[in-house]
């Protein structure tokens, strides 16, 4: 906070970014975009960038169709669908298990690619999307990572991600980098600078940690940081070069990225367990399912009502008893149950900061047995203000590790997204313990699927440079300094 806030006692606001919808008729026959009120409008048709994220978590698996205004750089949704992990179907006589959720649930290729192809026809039949015509790219993603036995073997479920899209119809073209202006659209090709620069795997001025996979989410943090910075665009909040991303799905995702250019490294990764430290607790109502029963299955808009946040605060702090965040020892091959490779990581200047429940989660049923009681006494009103001060401290003893070990930048912008980050109260608490850490904090809605956007377009060199998401905070496009960049490795 600046000195003038600090004297006046003025705290910041949260800055929500949430997420907008539009049918695709009228992505398809809007023609010009509106300016700003008195302006008038701008006479470049508009032109609509579609694309899918299909992402297989912990607790949800989800196909989300977007269309990205590429006269704006705004990001809408078209169509989010949503099942329920758990409900893949249990492994059939002959199939291989290659690995499980956090929760237990046994996943093969097969029944993988089943709920896949399932999820992506109702969404595009509930959106009205057409495959051929309509929708111009799809990008996979997975948070599912805990049951697995090392980051790579996360290779497994990207397969069986793209066989429940090729069994929906997806062509194979749509799931690759076109490698041509001539494998573009029509109404495309004005918008791609392929023949100026090519995709040398930076999403948005960002480039992951070097060498081997260092944690097995990697990807999914990737998403989320490119997915805040699409998100942003609908904020005053530039949440640009250097950041802090927090995803709060199941398990943690995110990074720590610094302002280098024309390229930010990744110097900082977040791994292990978030939400799963709220589901864990909420089966102690005995409400919901033992194996894959999840916070949001009980959470309506006013669960808090009558909450008493004092006894709030103090059942987090029980829970956060049990709740382990610090630097990955160098030592560990798992981290809050999800696969990490620390000694990878610190040889590419990368620090890892993980959130446990015990070790590698053998805590996990001590909190159910503490959301039972506190259920018992206090009520399930109360129980959810708990776990809106759990996840806020979460991102408190993570910040406080971070700046700790010296790897958060100064000028770097917050951004977290994910159900157990942006629910309920939990920004505003999240707001005032890290406060005195960043200027600017922004809260992202889907920041997964806008990550799949915009990661859509770097894969096929498709930017805004009149409205840069890449760069540094305050900064202008980077492509010429890209263009230099590429112009001398050749």
């Amino acid at each position: 906070m600046s000195f003038l806030k600090r004297v006046l006692g003025l705290g910041p606001k949260p800055v929500m970014a949430k997420s907008r919808y539009i049918t695709i008729e009228n992505a398809k026959t809007a023609p010009f975009t509106k300016k700003t009120a008195g302006s008038g409008y701008s006479m470049k048709p508009d032109v609509y960038y579609v694309v899918a994220s299909v992402e297989l978590g912990n607790t949800t698996t989800k196909c989300i169709l977007t269309a990205t205004n590429l006269n704006t750089s705004r990001s809408y949704l078209l169509d989010k669908t949503v099942k329920m992990t758990r409900d893949i179907r249990a492994p059939k006589k002959g199939e291989e298990v290659f690995g499980s959720t956090v929760w237990g649930v046994e996943l093969t290729q097969e029944s993988v690619a089943e709920m896949v192809k399932q999820t992506i026809l109702e969404s595009l039949k509930r959106s009205k999307v057409d495959i051929e015509k309509d929708l111009d790219f799809v990008v996979r993603s997975t948070g599912v990572t805990a049951g697995f036995a090392s980051p790579q073997e996360v290779g497994q479920l990207i397969i069986a991600l793209a066989n429940g899209c090729l069994d929906a119809g997806i062509p194979p073209r749509k799931m690759a980098p076109a490698m041509s202006v001539d494998n573009f659209p029509e109404r495309l090709k004005e918008f791609t600078l392929l023949e100026k620069v090519i995709f040398d795997g930076a999403v948005v001025s960002v480039v992951p940690p070097t060498g081997k996979e260092v944690v097995a989410n990697e990807m999914e943090g990737e998403l989320v940081t490119a997915g805040i910075k699409l998100g942003a665009k609908w904020t005053n909040v530039d949440f640009r070069n250097p950041c802090v991303s927090m995803d709060f799905g199941t398990t943690l995702a995110g990074r720590i990225v610094n302002n280098d250019e024309p390229y930010a490294r990744t110097i900082g990764n977040f791994c292990g367990l978030a939400g799963a430290v709220s589901d864990a607790v909420i089966r102690g109502t005995e409400k919901v399912d033992k194996r894959g029963g999840a916070a949001l299955d009980l959470y309506s808009r006013d669960i808090l009502k009558n909450a008493d946040w004092k006894k709030a605060l103090t059942n987090a702090e029980r829970i956060h008893k049990l709740v382990d965040i610090r630097k990955v020892p160098e030592d560990r091959e798992r981290f809050g149950t999800v696969p990490v490779d620390p000694h990878a990581a610190y040889e590419a200047g990368t620090t890892l900061i993980g959130c446990d429940v015990g070790t590698n989660g053998d805590k996990i049923d001590e909190l159910t047995i503490l959301g039972h009681e506190i259920y018992e006494n206090d009520g399930i009103h109360t129980l959810f203000g708990t776990l809106d001060y759990v996840s806020a401290m979460i991102v408190k003893r993570l910040v406080d590790e971070a700046f700790e070990e010296g790897v958060v930048q100064e000028g770097s912008v917050l951004g977290v997204t994910g159900r157990a980050g942006i629910t309920g109260r939990k920004p505003e608490f999240i707001l005032e313990y890290t406060k005195d850490r960043f200027e600017e904090c922004i809260f992202v809605s889907d920041a997964l699927a806008m990550g799949a956007a915009i990661m859509a377009r770097c894969m096929n060199s498709i930017g805004t440079p009149h409205i840069p998401i890449g760069g540094k905070q305050g900064g202008p496009c980077i492509l010429g300094q890209r263009r230099k960049l590429q112009n001398q490795k050749k």
